[in-house]
């Protein structure tokens, strides 16, 4: 009976285990919904014109999910795998404890092709891009300086 304990409790920890690893995959959608929560109307419009989604059907599933990045994950499997989007969120509401990456790949997204290469690496909306905000900041500052030598040297 214990060796059947200890086989059932390593079972568990490994099926834990791997669920935070797939979870920790996806750890930029931590940051997305930090950002939509600040403006959601914001959130709501750029999700609007990136997958050009009608506002009835955007409203259902922002309704439908846990948080606003799940959202994002259902339009963007819908788009990646070429299912409708109410095919992906009954799959998410049915599969959601298994995370994105099984739901990904039960849509036929393969793990290491470049879709799911792309869905691990973030999001892809730009008004709410931190690490284009990072570059525009960057470049901000170097126009502005070499601006500034432009007129100095005049």
């Amino acid at each position: 009976m214990s060796l059947k304990k200890s086989f059932l409790a390593l079972c568990s920890t490994v099926l834990l285990s791997s669920s935070v690893l797939m979870a920790a995959e996806f750890d930029w959608m931590a940051n997305l919904n930090l950002r939509s929560d600040s403006n959601p109307m914001g959130y709501r419009s750029g999700l609007s014109s990136r997958f050009g989604t009608p506002e009835t059907q955007l409203s259902l599933i922002l309704k439908s999910v846990g948080a606003p990045a799940d959202a994002y994950m259902v339009l963007r499997l819908a788009e990646l795998s070429g299912k409708h989007p109410d095919y992906v969120l009954k799959q998410y509401q049915a599969k959601k404890h298994q995370g994105w990456g099984v739901l990904a790949k039960d849509l036929g997204i393969k793990p290491g092709s470049s879709e799911f290469k792309a869905l691990k690496g973030g999001h892809d909306m730009r008004d709410f891009d931190d690490r284009r905000d990072n570059k525009r900041d960057d470049r901000d500052r170097d126009n502005g300086s070499g601006k500034e030598h432009g007129k100095k040297g005049h």
